[in-house]
């Protein structure tokens, strides 16, 4: 096991080479769970058969159903369900079910030292979980996969999978998968750029400024994006970040997608292009439709002549 990241923003981030949990063959087990916002059943059943056709064994949380509010049952069941998942030898990856809210109400509950014996497995999840992201990334020094949730749209949608979304996935996630280089559609400040990608939806980023699972961004590719939120709430989160100094020493920029979030690229191009970076923007990352996986955690390239990010996850650097 790595050693573990200290300190908030502006804390040294000691871990120089990540885990990197082996993935996934046909016949492991992954357990789904529910972290943060309450799960559609049938969204769920849906999801659950598209793993089961993958050749996978899934197992469900024991709490996965549960409802309280805008939150999947009480926090001490998310924490439990969550923690007895990655625990358990048998599985191979946890993977959560949907976002919402709630994730960074477990990271207290959670105990970081068990998890760490329990060693590397994959955890996928995105919006809400970038919660995880961050703590497993500081607490394990684990890289972990920011990708589509199978009781989320664009996998548990009633004519199934979205069939660009679904294939990048797949490659993500089993042992001998090539993702493809992930592309958008507007270069903002041309050049090129290397290092490990931290990040993930932007709300939540914000949320943990002065926090122990603050961004930190020194010699990082910064994956930003986020759903439902107007420019000038943009503006304020991506300045609370810059302020925070989680910003600072960034590599390089990659904006993934904005649904619904009217136009924000004038005031993201106005707060990042200071900061003399390569910025590229319109990778379908976050929300929508198609949705790609990427490994946080795992060294990428920004190549701005072709607007697109290069993952170089191999297997040879997993854990077996």
């Amino acid at each position: 096991m790595s050693e573990r990241f200290r300190g908030g923003a502006d804390g040294d981030a000691s871990v120089t080479v990540p885990s990197l949990p082996r993935r996934l063959r046909p016949g492991d087990t992954v357990a789904l769970v529910a972290p943060a916002g309450p799960v559609d059943p049938v969204r769920l059943e849906r999801g659950t058969e598209v793993l089961s056709g993958l050749g996978l064994r899934v197992v469900h949380g024991a709490s996965i159903l549960a409802r309280e509010g805008y939150l999947a049952g009480p926090d001490a069941a998310r924490a439990a369900d969550l923690q007895d998942a990655w625990c358990d030898p048998g599985v191979a990856a946890v993977i959560c079910a949907r976002g919402g809210y709630g994730t960074t109400r477990l990271l207290g509950l959670l105990d970081w030292d068990a998890m760490a014996a329990a060693g590397p497995k994959i955890l996928l999840g995105s919006s809400d979980i970038t919660a995880l992201h961050r703590a497993f990334a500081d607490r394990l020094g684990l890289a972990t996969l920011f990708g589509p949730m199978p009781a989320g749209a664009t996998i548990s949608d009633p004519e199934g999978p979205e069939p660009v979304t679904f294939a990048h996935l797949r490659e993500a996630l089993f042992e001998g998968g090539t993702p493809a280089p992930v592309t958008g559609d507007r270069v903002i400040v041309p050049g090129r750029a290397e290092g490990r990608l931290t990040g993930g939806n932007l709300a939540l980023l914000a949320a943990l400024c002065g926090t122990p699972y603050a961004l930190r961004a020194r010699d990082r590719i910064v994956l930003l994006e986020d759903v439902t939120e107007e420019p000038y709430r943009i503006d304020r989160m991506v300045t609370q970040l810059l302020q925070a100094g989680c910003l600072d020493g960034a590599a390089g920029i990659v904006l993934g997608s904005w649904v619904d979030c009217g136009d924000p690229l004038p005031v993201l191009t106005e707060l990042l292009v200071p900061l003399g970076v390569p910025v590229i923007a319109g990778l379908p990352v976050g929300h929508g439709t198609p949705q790609m996986a990427m490994w946080l955690e795992t060294n990428v390239a920004i190549v701005t002549e072709s607007c697109s990010v290069a993952d170089t996850f191999r297997d040879s650097d997993a854990a077996t």
